[in-house]
């Protein structure tokens, strides 16, 4: 049920970053539950390898460069699923804040 409940959320997450930031566009709510699957995957795939990496500049950054990761994998999400448009860094990092946020805070609900 809490997976449910994390997809449901990432999906609205997507679907909110493309109404309040500029440089985001979703076509549809297809769109928006494919990127939601697409995110969760490299966020369980490509992620931890990238963490893995980096950990040199996330230790000497205090773990803000994990802000930035964020961002790329949101930006590769774009890049992957057709329909969605991320075009820039800071769409991309504002995107990938809001789609932490709410799914943070849907998961704070399920518990």
């Amino acid at each position: 049920m809490g997976l449910l409940v994390r997809f449901l959320a990432s999906a609205v997450a997507v679907v909110a970053a493309a109404k309040w930031i500029p440089g985001i566009e979703v076509d549809s709510w297809g769109t928006a539950f494919m990127a939601a699957l697409v995110l969760g995957l490299i966020n369980l795939i490509v992620r931890p390898l990238v963490m893995l990496l980096t950990l040199p500049i996330n230790l000497l950054t205090l773990g803000l460069f994990s802000l930035v990761i964020n961002a790329i994998m949101f930006w590769l999400t774009g890049v992957l699923v057709d329909g969605l448009e991320v075009s820039g860094f800071v769409p991309a990092f504002l995107g990938a804040l809001l789609v932490a946020v709410v799914t943070w805070v849907a998961d704070k609900f399920v518990d």
